[in-house]
C-alpha cells in the first residue's frame, strides 16, 4: 500500500486500485468506486484532500436517512406554522411523496428521480396545483437537507416545477350572484353577499362576530378567520397579516345585512355571525350540499363558492380600483413592498363601494325581480327570515 500524508492508495488483485481516506469525522472510508489505473486513483485522492481541508467534504453516510424518517421530523420542527399548514403538509407527504420517494435515502433523490416522479404524478391523474404545492414540500425539505450537510445540492430544479397553474375560470355575474342569493337557505344570504362583495374567504366569514359588522356605514371588519381541521375548528389570526383589514361595501346590502344580525347572528354582544340552525358555526364540508341545491333552484351551474371571491373583485376592478385597493380589499400580502407608498385612502374605499352599488342596480334591473317585503331581506327576491 502506498503512503501518503492524506488516505492511502492499494492495489486489488483484481488489478484495480482502491482509495481509502480519512473524513472529518475521523472514520476511514473507503471511496465509493474503485480505479482502473494509480494516476486516477491519486487524483480523486488529492480532490477530497482538498474538500477535507477547505470543510466542504460531506459524510457519504449522512445522506442515507431515508426520506421518511428526515420529512416528517422536518414537518414537526417548522416554527410558526398554522395548524392548517402542518396537516397540509402531512397530507402532501403521505399521498404524493412517501409512496415513491420516502423509502430512498436523501442522497437518492435525484434530478432524474424527481424528474420521474412528478411525470407519474400528473400521468395517475393528480391535479396540477397539488403536484405543485408537493413539489415546494419536498423542495423545502431538501434545502434543509443542505443547510444539515446531509447533501450536496437540492435536486429539486425543474424549472416552474413549483408553480400552480390553476384554470382561470369565469367569475359569476352579478344577476347569478343575486340568483343564488336568492335560492339559498335565507340564514345564509348575507353569506354570499359578503364573500362576494366583501372578498371574503370563508374561514374570515366564519370568524365573523357582531362587531366587525357596521351595516350604517356598511363595513364590514376582518381581524380573525376560522381553521377547520376535520370536523375541528380553530379560530386564529387571518391567513396572512395583510388580511386583517376593514373594507367599505355597497350601500344596497346594508339592510340585508341588519336584517341578518337581527334574525340569525348568535345572540351577545361578540355574537358569531354566521351559526347553523343548531347554534354551531357551519363547516365547509356540510356547507356544500346547502350551497349545490341552491346552486341547482337558481339555474347556476360550475360556480364554486370561492368563486363569489375573485367575483367581487372583478366588479371592483370594474369600477377603477388600483392594484393597491385590490390587494386591500383582498388582503392580499403579495407586491405589498413595491407598493407600500401606494396606500388606498377611506375616501377611495367608499368610491369603489359606489361604483359596486351601481352595479348592482344595474343588475337589479336586469334580472326584473321585485324587492321584497315584510321583515325579509329589502334585496330582490329574498325569502322570509321565519
Amino acid at each position: 500500500m502506498a503512503r501518503r500524508h492524506f488516505g492511502a492508495v492499494r492495489k486489488l488483485p483484481s488489478g484495480r486500485y482502491q482509495v481509502r481516506y480519512r473524513g472529518l469525522d475521523g472514520i476511514m472510508r473507503p471511496a465509493p468506486f474503485t480505479f482502473g489505473n494509480k494516476t486516477d486513483a491519486n487524483t480523486w485522492l488529492s480532490d477530497k484532500e482538498v474538500e477535507v481541508r477547505r470543510g466542504d467534504w460531506y459524510d457519504p453516510d449522512a445522506g442515507a436517512i431515508p426520506l421518511n424518517e428526515y420529512a416528517p421530523q422536518w414537518i414537526d420542527e417548522r416554527p410558526g406554522l398554522r395548524p392548517r399548514t402542518v396537516a397540509l403538509y402531512k397530507l402532501l407527504y403521505r399521498r404524493h411523496l412517501q409512496p415513491d420517494l420516502g423509502p430512498l435515502g436523501l442522497a437518492d433523490i435525484t434530478y432524474a428521480r424527481v424528474r420521474t416522479w412528478r411525470r407519474d404524478r400528473l400521468d395517475d391523474g393528480a391535479g396540477p396545483v397539488t403536484v405543485a404545492k408537493a413539489y415546494r414540500l419536498l423542495k423545502a425539505i431538501m434545502n434543509t437537507a443542505v443547510d444539515d450537510r446531509l447533501i450536496r445540492a437540492n435536486p429539486c430544479r425543474i424549472e416552474g416545477g413549483g408553480i400552480e397553474r390553476s384554470a382561470e375560470r369565469k367569475p359569476p355575474t352579478l344577476v347569478e350572484v343575486f340568483a343564488i342569493a336568492d335560492a339559498i337557505q335565507p340564514r345564509y344570504r348575507a353569506l354570499v353577499l359578503l364573500a362576494t362583495f366583501g372578498s371574503l374567504r370563508w374561514g374570515e366569514l366564519m370568524g365573523l362576530q357582531r362587531p366587525d359588522l357596521d351595516v350604517t356605514v356598511p363595513r364590514v371588519r376582518i381581524e380573525r378567520a376560522v381553521q377547520e381541521l376535520g370536523a375541528e375548528r380553530i379560530i386564529g389570526p387571518t391567513k396572512s397579516g395583510a388580511g386583517r383589514r376593514s373594507i367599505v361595501l355597497p350601500e344596497m346590502i346594508g339592510p340585508d345585512l341588519a336584517w341578518h344580525l337581527r334574525v340569525f347572528a348568535e345572540k351577545g354582544r361578540d355574537g358569531r355571525v354566521f351559526v347553523g340552525p343548531k347554534g354551531a358555526t357551519p363547516l365547509r364540508s356540510n356547507f356544500q350540499r346547502i350551497w349545490v341545491a341552491a346552486l341547482d333552484e337558481a339555474g347556476v351551474s360550475g360556480v364554486h363558492l370561492h368563486d363569489l371571491r375573485h367575483a367581487g373583485a372583478t366588479y371592483a376592478a370594474r369600477t377603477g380600483a388600483t392594484i393597491r385597493e385590490l390587494m386591500e380589499r383582498l388582503g392580499h400580502s403579495s407586491e405589498r413592498a413595491a407598493l407600500i407608498y401606494q396606500h388606498a385612502s377611506d375616501e377611495r374605499d367608499h368610491a369603489i363601494a359606489a361604483g359596486l352599488n351601481d352595479l348592482i342596480e344595474e343588475a337589479k334591473k336586469a334580472s326584473k325581480k321585485k324587492p321584497g317585503e315584510g321583515d325579509d331581506p329589502p334585496m330582490a327576491g329574498a325569502r322570509s327570515g321565519t
